[in-house]
């Protein structure tokens, strides 16, 4: 059976979104983040940054591929983050749909069925939230110095409000299986639980670098 540290260990591996894409598209392809030795002002930038959110040994790790990348810009940082998310939320969805279809081939019901299948929903709908932002901040990052004052803030504002509508939606997840007390007994719920206690962590990074975005005068 797959857990978080597997889900971890499949993005790490193979499903980083590309930053240098010209198009800022959400479909943007998956690609393994190039092999560098990023400067140590990319890596002071990084520390600096991720001791800013509430989970900054999470924020350091997930990003420092990255680091080649974003060098100094708070939007490609965020942009980054707003990616890792957006590749951990969906294996969650599609890892929480497997289960829920297994369980239901199975005949399996009870409380932990039903909360496993509202998982399924409200990660899907974390999962299309965090990637809206990840479209928002691709946009903003192709356009450059050519953004005006107005159109960075109401970026800024779009992305900050579908992040924290995301983490909403893996809170009411992670809450409705702790509520069936599953997740003490559960193999399934437990790696559910523990998955989306990473997305939050995720999530969180990435609205926190958000706010660091800095707007023209």
């Amino acid at each position: 059976m797959a857990s978080a540290a597997t889900f971890l260990l499949i993005i790490a591996a193979a499903a980083w979104i590309s930053l240098t894409d010209a198009a800022p598209s959400p479909s943007s392809s998956f690609v393994p983040p190039p092999p560098c030795a990023p400067p140590q002002s990319a890596v002071a930038f990084l520390r600096a940054r991720c001791a800013s959110t509430l989970y900054g040994v999470a924020c350091y790790e997930s990003l420092l591929p990255y680091a080649c990348i974003f060098q100094t810009s708070h939007v490609k940082l965020a942009r980054a983050a707003g990616d890792v998310n957006v590749a951990w939320l969906r294996s969650i969805s599609k890892r929480v749909k497997e289960l829920v279809a297994r369980g239901a081939a199975c005949g399996t019901a009870g409380p932990e069925s039903a909360a496993l299948r509202d998982c399924a929903s409200t990660v899907s709908s974390a999962a299309g939230l965090a990637k809206q932002s990840a479209a928002e901040l691709a946009k903003l990052d192709v356009a450059g110095a050519t953004v005006g004052r107005s159109q960075v803030r109401w970026a800024i504002s779009n992305t900050q409000t579908w992040l924290s509508a995301s983490m909403t939606n893996e809170a009411t997840c992670a809450d409705g299986l702790a509520a069936t007390g599953a997740a003490a007994s559960s193999p399934v719920a437990r790696e559910v639980v523990m998955a989306v206690v990473r997305a939050k962590e995720l999530t969180s990074i990435a609205l926190a670098l958000v706010h660091w975005i800095p707007v023209p005068p």
